[in-house]
């Protein structure tokens, strides 16, 4: 079956830029869809405006602003690794979000932090950041990613992010309450699985991919055919 046209937007996750995308983004345009790639305040090309302030809430309400400001309606968002604490805090605000897509990312609660659902990560995340609150990116080969060129590209492109994005609480209490469709890309060579089994035991769609966890830059064509699937269902 044909996918209906549909509007992504994809939502980067740590470190990360709206430029993570350039890779999918026209696949999905070859199969007659809308994207819009948005980087989130203080990262990617924005990183200039980075300060200790800029948590979770601001990232949702950067997501937020665009669908009202862009008139965007019945959109698929994609949200990548913590880009599943954004997108999920953007639904419990917007009436545009018509299903929620986690690729291989965080599936919060109400009340959760990045800190709280991933052990280990605050204490890291303690010791890694500066005196301004910015941690330092992973290294590209960290998501996964093996190709040389690929690698150098992330490279010049990576920027730390401020530690109050990964400590701040999720604010929303009502999102479940809507029952938007959701789905989950697990990137089977990454550690997301119990994410993946969450959505599943919850009613969702699982579907795998063989891929380590930044699979829209490793495995862009596979990522385009899944989300083109999910476009389609009813």
């Amino acid at each position: 079956m044909r996918a209906r046209l549909s509007t992504f937007v994809l939502v980067h996750g740590s470190w990360h830029g709206g430029w993570c995308w350039k890779k999918l983004m026209p696949r999905l345009v070859e199969r007659g869809h809308v994207c819009v790639a948005p980087t989130l305040s203080g990262m990617g090309e924005r990183f200039h405006i980075a300060s200790r302030s800029m948590g979770l809430s601001v990232h949702v309400q950067d997501i937020t602003n665009l669908l009202e400001f862009e008139d965007l309606n019945d959109v698929i968002l994609v949200g990548h690794s913590y880009g599943g604490m954004v997108i999920t805090g953007v639904a419990e605000r917007s009436s545009r979000v018509n299903k929620l897509v986690y690729l291989d990312a965080i599936v919060p609660e109400h009340g959760q932090s990045v800190f709280s659902l991933i052990a280990g990560m605050e204490d890291q995340f303690n010791r890694s950041a500066n005196s301004d609150g910015m941690v330092p990116s992973w290294k590209p080969e960290d998501f996964g990613v093996t190709d040389p060129q690929d690698i150098q590209w992330m490279k010049s492109r990576l920027t730390s992010m401020p530690i109050l994005t990964h400590r701040e609480k999720l604010d929303a209490p009502k999102m479940k309450a809507k029952k938007l469709p959701r789905y989950f890309v697990h990137c089977t060579q990454s550690g997301m699985g119990g994410f993946a089994e969450k959505i599943r035991h919850e009613g969702g769609t699982v579907f795998d991919l063989d891929a380590g966890h930044d699979a829209m830059i490793t495995e862009p064509e596979k990522l385009s055919s899944i989300l083109d699937r999910i476009a389609s269902a009813s």
